[in-house]
């Protein structure tokens, strides 16, 4: 058990939780996740930690199929420039390893944005807190469990 499935088991709101077996030479975690998975790249987001202004974090929700928009990140937050973190300090921050980062159950809570597109589905898939480990939840749900809003921040890869 992750602490994203915990959280998620605790709140008593439905998920699914879907496993594949990892390659460890995948390019890309979350379009691995949507192909083993056989999912709509589209439906699957990826978990991107980001640096406001160089100095608080914030959590970044985008489906695998595209790219976060560094610049509309900053601006659903109300910060002037959003960078990448850096891998050390996206994994010390929220407890998981990259490319097994889920928004739920993350050790310090962050300003988490969804994109907007996740509203045309029912239920979307992000990591369950480790690769190989998928949860499929409602967005609303998302949003409540991680506190988090919806933006337009995403944009085609």
């Amino acid at each position: 058990m992750t602490p994203a499935i915990n959280l998620a088991k605790k709140a008593n709101i439905p998920f699914t939780v879907h496993e594949y077996q990892h390659d460890v030479g995948a390019d890309s975690y979350g379009q691995e996740a949507a192909q083993k998975l056989g999912l709509n790249p589209q439906q699957v987001f990826k978990t991107l930690i980001v640096k406001l202004d160089g100095r608080q974090l914030a959590v970044g929700i985008v489906p695998v199929a595209g790219q976060l928009d560094l610049k509309a990140m900053a601006k659903a937050c109300g910060a002037k420039k959003a960078t990448m973190a850096e891998q050390a300090e996206a994994e010390k921050s929220s407890g998981y390893v990259l490319g097994g980062i889920s928004p739920l159950g993350q050790k310090k809570r962050l300003l988490t944005i969804l994109d907007r597109t996740a509203e045309q589905f029912d239920t979307i898939h992000v990591s369950a807190g480790r690769r190989g480990l998928e949860i499929e939840l409602a967005p609303a749900d998302l949003l409540t469990l991680t506190k988090g809003q919806l933006s337009p921040i995403g944009k085609s890869g």
